[in-house]
């Protein structure tokens, strides 16, 4: 395969993970606790997608959380709102994931994968746009 090809190839297995991930939030019968963390997992592997292209990845999410924002939201490539989505987000599953007695509100987790559907559906068209043939 040519060198080309990887961040393109790379972005849409992404997003096929994000696409995963948003539909096991949106399972019948999904706790909260799951719906919280795979709706921000569909935001985090969306923000990879995007980050393929740039041949940029991180073993922490707050970098990869970084580098989306100083790439594409300050540069206005994807609207300011979708950082605090990100913020909201990461912060709903590292409460959900690691503090014992944290009770994710269902408001805030039926929002939370509104905004992942909402995210993903603007990545895959940003995606779309540059692997689109010429």
């Amino acid at each position: 395969m040519p060198p080309s090809d990887i961040p393109k190839d790379l972005a849409i297995f992404r997003l096929e993970q994000a696409r995963e991930c948003l539909q096991d939030a949106r399972l019948p019968g999904a706790s909260l606790k799951v719906a919280a963390n795979r709706s921000y997992y569909c935001i985090f592997d969306a923000m990879r997608a995007v980050l393929a292209f740039d041949r940029f990845d991180s073993k922490k999410h707050s970098g990869v959380i970084s580098a989306f924002r100083k790439g594409y939201i300050r540069t206005g490539i994807f609207p300011v709102e979708f950082s605090k989505i990100i913020e909201k987000a990461f912060e709903i599953r590292v409460n959900s994931d690691y503090k014992e007695f944290y009770l994710v509100p269902k408001a805030e987790v039926a929002a939370q994968v509104e905004n992942a559907e909402t995210f993903l559906e603007a990545v895959e068209k940003y995606v779309g746009e540059i692997i689109k043939p010429q």
